[in-house]
């Protein structure tokens, strides 16, 4: 989007973001009656953060985000969701041609180890995950599934840990492989989540070769990179090959772009640049509360996409 059509729609929007209660249904009007943002990249927002401009009901927050421009959206909680709900969703998706993005695809251990212990009942409910978040994906047209392996095992060598993640990760890539689905491994930082096996993205790396399957990727969640190690672009191409999924917040704070220390322009523009088709996830909280939090998400990332 050009600069100085960004400006008349901030200036358009800016004059009503205070307001509520009759002056709310006219924004929302008023929303739906301007353009869509046509975005550069395929930004996933998620259910509940335009709750107060488009509702409560998950259908109508996706039409909401289908009419702002977004072609993309994730929900990390659609296997926990009713299966009514899922094929709802999956067909709100299908009608607004966005693609589905991530959801967790198994139980996460974030205070014992599972998958880096080596025991095999522990790989055996991860596998039983994984079978079941294929018939999730199915119904909501996914390819993407997050995988966080989770805690440290104190009691064993970090190589013989790598090696049982390695082994439970090649057997989950032997189911997904056959149905085209990627799990995506999210290294989380030390600060937010302590004591996590996986954090850093070489480490990532380092797995993804290992495991050796197009079933078998990264989730890049720029937030906990920068936390964790910083050098964010030149780290985002020295992984480019095994990356299949991006996620953003800003830091401090986690919010949207524009709220912290992150250049996410400059990060857009290098994502771009490289030819990524897939799908980059909101995953952030809003800075502010109510429509006018809302509508600065919506603000935020009109201005950071503006790098053509």
């Amino acid at each position: 989007m050009k600069r100085r059509s960004f400006i008349q729609k901030g200036a358009l929007s800016g004059s009503f973001l205070a307001l509520g209660g009759p002056e709310l249904f006219a924004m929302q009007h008023r929303l739906a009656a301007m353009p869509k943002h046509h975005f550069n990249l395929n930004y996933a927002p998620h259910l509940g953060m335009f709750k107060n401009l488009a509702g409560d009901d998950p259908i109508a927050q996706i039409n909401f985000m289908a009419d702002q421009g977004f072609t993309a959206f994730e929900d990390n909680e659609m296997r926990n969701r009713p299966v009514d709900m899922q094929n709802k969703i999956g067909a709100a998706l299908q009608k607004h041609s966005m693609q589905m993005g991530v959801f967790v695809a198994h139980k996460i251990y974030w205070t014992a180890p599972n998958l880096t212990s080596g025991k095999q009942d522990l790989r055996a409910e991860f596998l039983a995950d994984i079978e079941a978040s294929i018939e999730v994906a199915k119904r909501v047209n996914a390819k993407w599934m997050t995988v966080v392996p989770g805690y440290v095992d104190m009691t064993q060598d970090i190589n013989y840990q790598t090696a049982h993640v390695v082994e439970s990760l090649r057997q989950a890539s032997a189911l997904l492989e056959p149905h085209g689905l990627t799990m995506v491994l999210e290294p989380l930082n030390f600060f937010n989540h302590p004591g996590l096996f996986l954090k850093e993205s070489p480490q990532a790396y380092q797995i993804c070769k290992a495991v050796d399957s197009p079933a078998c990727k990264i989730l890049f969640d720029v937030y906990h990179q920068q936390i964790q190690e910083g050098n964010l672009i030149p780290n985002i191409d020295a992984c480019w090959e095994e990356i299949g999924y991006f996620q953003m917040g800003d830091n401090p704070g986690r919010k949207e772009p524009t709220t912290g220390e992150i250049n996410y322009k400059n990060i857009f523009k290098h994502i771009h640049k490289k030819g990524f088709k897939g799908v980059l996830g909101m995953e952030h909280g809003n800075s502010m509360p109510g429509p006018k939090g809302e509508q600065a998400v919506i603000d935020a990332y009109v201005s950071c996409d503006d790098f053509l």
